[in-house]
């Protein structure tokens, strides 16, 4: 069963008025916001990857969800499988270093301990408050698709991992992914939907304009790339970059540095196009667990 399948099965069960239709990458529980990331050694991170680095990126996916409702943050709690002394000293280290980066509180969680090399599976579940808290299920046809910074570099950064050398810019991309919370906050009160780009431009993309009942275009040659990156479509499927994406009405002004992509139209799916021409899209869209 993939992702997609085991989600649809989950939106059967009884569903907290909080939930959202389970279409949103968070729940908003009264004035929380409230949002849980599980990384996977193997899966989200090498096993090589710096323990310190690995602990930066489980905060800042989380951070990024908040980020992406307007959120400011108020603690996280943490899941910890202990296994090797070494890694987990150093993982301390590095939960230290990003909690005082971001001002955030540790407010609990829970320790288990691995077997001797079975892969590592880290929790954390952020909370956050006065969330102006814009659903993805909330654009419009009319509205422009825009996205934060730039798009491809974590993926770039991924490939240099593997490789073991090349641009540190880059592999910082992958490695330490900043979450978007002061734009977010300024973005929140006035757009129409928003999320974070986390498996990919294009299916995440393609998930708000279903989650809205619309049909989304996207224009590649628009696409802000990082230097050192110049493939726009495989920019597009590779994801953690951890931007903002979001849908703004005809005319809009963003307040923080952002770039218009595509838009939304009545309809359902998602069409690509280069120089105004169209693009096939690729066989993937973006990560998705569960497929092979």
């Amino acid at each position: 069963m993939n992702e997609a399948d085991f989600i649809a099965r989950l939106r059967t069960l009884p569903l907290h008025p909080g939930a959202r239709g389970l279409v949103d990458d968070v729940a908003v529980l009264g004035g929380l916001v409230v949002t849980s990331d599980t990384l996977v050694e193997g899966v989200h991170f090498l096993p090589g990857d710096p323990a310190a680095d690995v602990a930066w990126k489980l905060v800042a996916t989380n951070l990024s969800d908040l980020a992406a409702k307007g959120a400011a943050v108020e603690g996280v709690m943490l899941n910890y499988p202990l296994r090797d002394a070494d890694w987990d000293a150093a993982f301390l280290d590095g939960l230290a270093t990003v909690l005082r980066a971001y001002d955030v509180a540790l407010i609990g969680g829970d320790t288990v301990s691995l077997p001797a090399g079975a892969p590592r599976v880290l929790t954390v579940t952020a909370f956050g408050r006065d969330a102006a808290a814009p659903a993805r299920s909330g654009a419009r046809a009319g509205d422009g698709l825009w996205v934060t910074g730039t798009i491809g570099g974590a993926g770039a950064g991924l490939a240099i991992a593997c490789a073991g050398a090349g641009d540190a810019a880059l592999l910082a991309r992958y490695r330490r992914p900043v979450p978007r919370l002061a734009e977010g906050r300024a973005l929140a009160p006035l757009v129409h939907a928003m999320m974070d780009v986390s498996d990919g431009l294009l299916i995440d993309a393609a998930r708000m304009a279903a989650a809205s009942g619309v049909a989304v275009a996207i224009a590649l040659d628009a696409l802000p790339l990082p230097a050192g990156v110049a493939d726009a479509l495989a920019a597009t499927t590779a994801g953690d970059d951890y931007e903002l994406l979001f849908a703004a009405p005809p005319g809009f002004v963003p307040p923080v540095p952002a770039t218009r992509v595509g838009g939304f139209a009545a309809g359902a799916g998602l069409t690509l196009t280069r120089d105004g021409a169209a693009v096939a899209l690729p066989a993937q869209l973006g990560f998705q667990h569960g497929l092979r």
